[in-house]
């Protein structure tokens, strides 16, 4: 490839398709009860999970500045072109990092290629995007032509429909009111929310699981282009059996046939919980 890929671990991409395509990853940082760790490498989905379904808490934190030079300046020392597409500025302050870096970098090595891009996305939302850029990158492209592609095609067409298991992690994130998480479990009511221009919005409330998952879908018949021909993700918060219902209520209703389902990894899942199922597509 002539351009570098490079993301961070909030992009919940399969750790198959990084390896294929050679993408860089930055951990960020995951903290559980006063213990740091760097998003998959010291810490797996699987434990968060498990860590979070006893009662300890889970934070997060930014790729550190250091990070994300070290990794920046080692590709301008080879000379070789690359595009960082990160985690939503209205999610974590990683992008803003990774900007400012990126502007300093180009004062001392004003002949580097290098861009960044904000992918106002969560988990496989902009784990699409990276998967693309990587393809474009190993069919040649040039690191303009990729980052416009993506900026224009992807990064105001992405759909995030999901819900949530348990309404009390939003309410640590402040995303409900702990009023609403109280009520909400007691009535096993199901929030559906999305992604607006980087930040998460509820769209509405439904009673009870299946009932929400066919309303993931029709939001996805009102809103998804060509969805036939879309790759599809789906991610899950440590329950890959509801991730395959949903594929196939998709399948049976609007006859998408490709597929991408993985976790949702240590980073997004200390904010959402087990359980979370999230949908993505490009929408009209």
């Amino acid at each position: 490839m002539n351009v570098k890929i490079i993301t961070d671990s909030g992009c919940d991409l399969p750790e198959s398709l990084i390896e294929q395509y050679a993408i860089e990853v930055m951990p960020l940082i995951v903290n559980i009860d006063g213990q740091e760790y760097f998003d998959m490498q010291g810490i797996k989905a699987k434990e968060l999970y498990s860590a979070l379904r006893e009662g300890k808490i889970a934070k997060t934190a930014q790729v550190p500045p250091a990070k994300i030079r070290e990794v920046f300046q080692s590709y301008i020392d080879q000379n070789l072109p690359f595009l960082y597409i990160g985690l939503s500025s209205e999610l974590s302050g990683t992008f803003q990092s990774a900007y400012v870096t990126k502007n300093e970098l180009a004062e001392e090595n004003p002949d580097a290629e290098m861009e960044v891009l904000d992918s106002k996305a969560a988990s496989l939302g902009y784990g699409l995007m990276v998967l693309k850029a990587a393809q474009l990158a190993e069919k040649g492209l040039s690191l303009s032509e990729i980052k416009n592609e993506i900026a224009s095609a992807y990064v105001p067409h992405m759909e995030h429909i999901f819900t949530v298991d348990d309404l009390d992690f939003l309410q640590r994130g402040g995303r409900v009111s702990k009023a609403s998480a109280f009520v909400g479990g007691l009535l096993k009511i199901k929030p559906v929310l999305h992604v607006e221009d980087g930040k998460l919005v509820p769209i509405e409330k439904v009673r009870g699981r299946n009932k929400v998952f066919k309303r993931m879908v029709e939001i996805m018949e009102e809103r998804g282009s060509n969805v036939k021909e879309q790759i599809i993700g789906i991610s899950h918060g440590d329950d890959l059996e509801s991730a395959e219902k949903l594929k196939e209520l998709i399948k049976d209703s609007l006859g998408a046939e490709n597929f991408l389902i993985h976790t949702v990894g240590a980073t997004i899942g200390s904010h959402s919980g087990p359980g979370t199922i999230a949908l993505f597509f490009l929408n009209k």
